[in-house]
């Protein structure tokens, strides 16, 4: 990887009212670390792992094979923190590559269309546009342009057809419209590539995703109306409502059989929901899939590249789990597993004839390595170590601990302790709750977890009962309690205490967006038990964030849905105080940090800087950091940088 021009690592350090407000990158250290860049190997084991070395983006990323099982096409790192695409032929070891034209584009996703023909889509700032390129493998750099909406308009490819590769489904979204433009025909001049379907409307609401079915062909769309989610099949020219109700039951796919859909079936409180089939026309529910005795499926599904049915479930529970259906899968895995001993090893991919796979391996201790196995010739190799700068043998192990909740629910928390931990010499600790309230930590390499564990911290991930897998314990409502969540995690930080496994004095919480949330709702609601709390792009008022945003609900999907399954703040005052920090600002006796991006919500800034405000008049420290030209999150790797730097100071003042 190239490393950037010196000219974009000058500094613009501002410093108003206290808060430090960051460029793409900055300070002479920065330099440094991006010279570290150009470093494939290791750092010696006599020398600390530099920052850049977790957060830097892996080598491959979004790794597929295509349908010959020729090549393999990859998003890589490019020129100046941008991405780019790169094919491989895995005969000859031939790369080639394509750029994004423009300063601060990004390749960010693609699609393998017949043989070695592919589609790919270039974003702007950080986010989807509406650019769409064909291209061949070994021909990137004569990438052929599709088409373009507008500048504002974002762009992704849902698949191509498994009978006929020559077209694509592509979903268009023009930013502030209340429904998307699937017509995309009338944008893209090549009617050759993309396909032709149907206009979902609806009357006030939005498309929220579109899926095929097993061949490719369009059949589903989900809309959203009143925050209310609905199911929808095309049915010839038309799309029709069905019946199912999306509260109750989650949409995971495409079933083997026309008209059929795969759904987590409704809880009963007893155990885990049933995956199972579903006929999307009268919402019968069908054949059981597959359940797990203690985790709701969170996964995906594997499809045969013949038939196209499906043939096994990969998914997480304590661990990164898979099921296969049928013998000649389970032995393949067996197989395979025995090629990679003592990794998580998944078959990624699959060539039409089935003999040529993508495999991708990894551990606790180990970033995910890509390679290839050609069952008929009896023949594997290396693709790509993603992190080779990663040694496996300086990072930490990952255990688990399972706490109880105020109900008596035991769930899940993860735990690695740096090097040199004891009982007699318990480390500090970092909490780190999952960045959404529907996302579950698992077992596996984290390089952010592995950076704290170098530099002598403890890490906690606790899974609360908004995660993924525990929905059946708990009524659906609770899937919105984020005040419930909150004591979640501190009931997770709690049992690390009792176990002795960390200093019960020394104890930082830390997340971004939803998990920065949790991060200084911990602060105010649990006093005494977080030392620090640091927080990146988040809302600490969600009552004041309703209210504000009130005309919203027409032109954003996720506010509406918010509202949906809020309340009414007008009504609900009570319940948004409750799960809401910044309202008992007073109570914040942690030292904080709190950072958000140049291009966050207005209300997320705005609530940042009243967070920080409020809190810094209890007399404790407060720190703030605001970065230029991010948004819902740092992201940028001269930021990202800057960031950690910042909150490895922090944490030494603090803990």
């Amino acid at each position: 990887m190239d490393r950037p021009k010196n000219a974009s690592l000058k500094p613009t350090i501002i410093s108003i009212a206290g808060t430090l407000i960051f460029s793409a990158a900055s300070s002479a250290l920065l330099a440094t670390e991006f010279a570290d860049l150009d470093r494939m190997e290791p750092v010696p084991a006599s020398q600390q792992i530099p920052i850049v070395d977790f957060i830097r983006p892996a080598l491959f990323s979004g790794v597929q094979l295509n349908h010959s099982g020729t090549h393999i096409g990859a998003i890589v790192p490019g020129h100046d923190d941008s991405t780019s695409l790169l094919t491989y032929e895995l005969a000859t070891q031939k790369v080639d590559g394509a750029s994004a034209p423009r300063t601060d584009r990004d390749i960010t996703t693609f699609e393998w269309l017949n043989g070695d023909e592919l589609t790919y889509v270039i974003s702007a700032n950080k986010s989807n546009s509406g650019y769409l390129f064909v291209s061949e493998a070994g021909k990137l750099a004569t990438a052929e342009a599709v088409g373009a909406a507008s500048p504002a308009d974002e762009i992704g490819i849902l698949n191509s057809l498994t009978d006929d590769r020559t077209q694509l489904l592509v979903d268009l979204k023009g930013e502030g419209l209340r429904y998307d433009h699937p017509e995309v025909i009338n944008a893209m001049n090549h009617g050759e590539l993309v396909t032709r379907y149907p206009e979902l409307r609806t009357d006030h609401g939005f498309n929220n995703f579109f899926w095929s079915d097993k061949h490719g062909k369009l059949e589903y769309g989900v809309t959203q109306e009143d925050g209310i989610l609905a199911l929808n099949k095309l049915a010839g020219e038309s799309w029709v409502k069905c019946p199912e109700d999306l509260e109750q039951i989650d949409l995971v796919g495409s079933g083997d059989n026309p008209g059929e859909v795969v759904v987590l079936g409704r809880r009963d409180g007893v155990g885990p929901r049933p995956l199972e089939f579903m006929d999307a026309a009268t919402g019968k529910e069908g054949e059981v899939i597959l359940q797990d005795k203690g985790y709701d499926f969170d996964g995906w599904l594997f499809h045969d590249p013949a038939s196209y049915n499906i043939v096994g479930a990969v998914y997480d529970s304590a661990a990164p789990h898979v099921v296969w259906f049928t013998e000649a899968y389970r032995n393949l895995q067996k197989a395979v597993d025995k090629l990679f001993p003592n990794q998580i090893v998944r078959i990624l991919g699959m060539d039409d004839s089935g003999k040529v796979l993508l495999i991708g391996s990894w551990s606790d201790r180990q970033p995910i390595v890509y390679s290839w196995v050609n069952l008929e010739k009896h023949a594997s190799g290396l693709i790509k170590n993603s992190q080779p700068w990663i040694d496996p043998k300086r990072m930490q192990p990952m255990g688990m601990i399972k706490y109880t909740t105020a109900e008596g629910r035991q769930m899940d928390a993860y735990i690695t302790l740096p090097a040199g931990a004891t009982k007699k010499n318990p480390p500090p600790v970092v909490v780190i709750p999952a960045s959404g309230s529907g996302i579950r930590w698992v077992w596996g390499f984290d390089p952010e977890v592995q950076y704290f564990a170098s530099r002598g911290y403890a890490v906690l991930q606790p899974n609360h009962r908004g995660s993924a897998g525990y929905t059946w314990m708990y009524p659906k409502e609770e899937n919105w309690d984020f005040r419930k969540m909150s004591d979640d995690v501190a009931a997770a930080t709690r049992k690390a205490i009792d176990l002795g496994l960390v200093d019960h004095n020394r104890v930082a919480i830390m997340g971004s967006d939803f998990g920065g949330y949790l991060a200084v709702a911990g602060a105010a609601f649990e006093p005494g038990l977080y030392k620090c709390a640091i927080s990146v792009s988040a809302l600490y008022d969600w009552g004041n964030y309703i209210r504000q945003g009130k005309y919203r609900q027409f032109s954003d999907s996720l506010y509406s849905r918010y509202l949906y399954e809020l309340g009414d703040p007008k009504t609900n005052s009570a319940k948004y105080d409750e799960m809401s920090p910044l309202p008992h600002a007073a109570q914040v006796h942690s030292s904080l940090l709190i950072a958000w991006g140049e291009f966050d919500e207005p209300e997320v800034i705005g609530q940042s800087k009243e967070m920080a405000s409020a809190a810094g008049k209890n007399n404790v420290p407060v720190e703030t950091m605001s970065f230029l030209n991010e948004s819902y999150g740092v992201h940028r790797l001269g930021h990202r940088i800057e960031l950690y730097q910042h909150i490895e100071a922090f944490l030494s003042k603090n803990l």
